[in-house]
């Protein structure tokens, strides 16, 4: 009766983001050939985007537009398809259009930067207009402030969404890699679900080669994004206490 018990406990799912793909074709193949299915999220124009996110697809992975947002730490970098806080509502659905124009494949978004612009009502739901105009498609905000509101705005406009709970490598050694993944782990074991971001830096790549075949094996199943939002609506849609937004990962902004 007890194996059976444990037999019927629900496997921990985990989801994981590769962010800031589109400059660097040789990471981005590197990121696209991860094994499982991993999300990309493609910075819109850039060099590489269309290629990698074709690319992507072609490997079964989702692809999500990772849409620059104006940051807190306002260092005058202007990415393209930045929106920024004195954007007009028709500068930004033109640049949205364009934005997600040049990311093929795209099923959602997700927040580049942003610790600014996502404490902001208004051009959050600008944003999540511009999201449903496009019919099927999911959020995912990568919380680089406990200020945001894109997850509530996102929820009270109706889009599936979600929110991220760690970021992998704040800090880019393996050490502190490996000690976020394994928090990712514990999160999953404790909640059902996580959700982590990275990025396609050498260390993080070579990191998640070696461990992500070790996941089913260790009683992981990695997901899909869509199919980690409709799982999270299943378990009530809910978030546990919201992830700290400590200052290492703010440089994730």
């Amino acid at each position: 009766m007890l194996s059976a018990m444990v037999d019927a406990e629900p496997v921990p799912r985990i989801a994981i983001i590769i962010d800031d793909l589109g400059y660097e074709l040789e990471a981005g193949r590197r990121a696209v050939n991860l094994p499982g299915p991993i999300a990309c999220a493609v910075l819109p124009s850039t060099p590489r985007a269309r290629e990698l996110a074709r690319a992507a697809q072609m490997a079964g992975k989702e692809v999500l537009l990772h849409l620059p947002m104006q940051s807190a730490i306002d260092d005058a970098d202007q990415e393209p398809g930045m929106i920024r806080l004195d954007t007009t509502r028709e500068q930004f659905a033109r640049s949205f259009d364009e934005s997600f124009e040049s990311v093929p494949f795209a099923i959602g978004v997700n927040s580049h930067r942003g610790s600014l612009l996502t404490q902001h009502p208004g051009h959050m739901e600008w944003l999540m207009e511009e999201i449903t105009a496009r019919g099927d498609l999911v959020f995912v905000d990568s919380y680089t402030t406990h200020r945001s509101v894109a997850l509530q705005l996102a929820r009270e406009n109706g889009i599936p969404s979600v929110r991220r709970d760690v970021f992998l490598d704040a800090d880019r050694d393996d050490e502190s890699i490996a000690r976020e993944f394994d928090r990712l782990k514990q999160l999953a074991r404790s909640r059902g679900l996580a959700i982590a971001i990275g990025h396609p830096h050498p260390e993080t790549l070579a990191f998640l080669e070696r461990e992500l075949p070790g996941l089913a094996e260790q009683g992981y199943e990695l997901v899909g994004i869509r199919e980690y939002v409709s799982l999270k609506y299943r378990a009530g849609n809910t978030d546990a206490l919201p992830p700290a937004v400590s200052a290492a990962a703010a440089t994730a902004d």
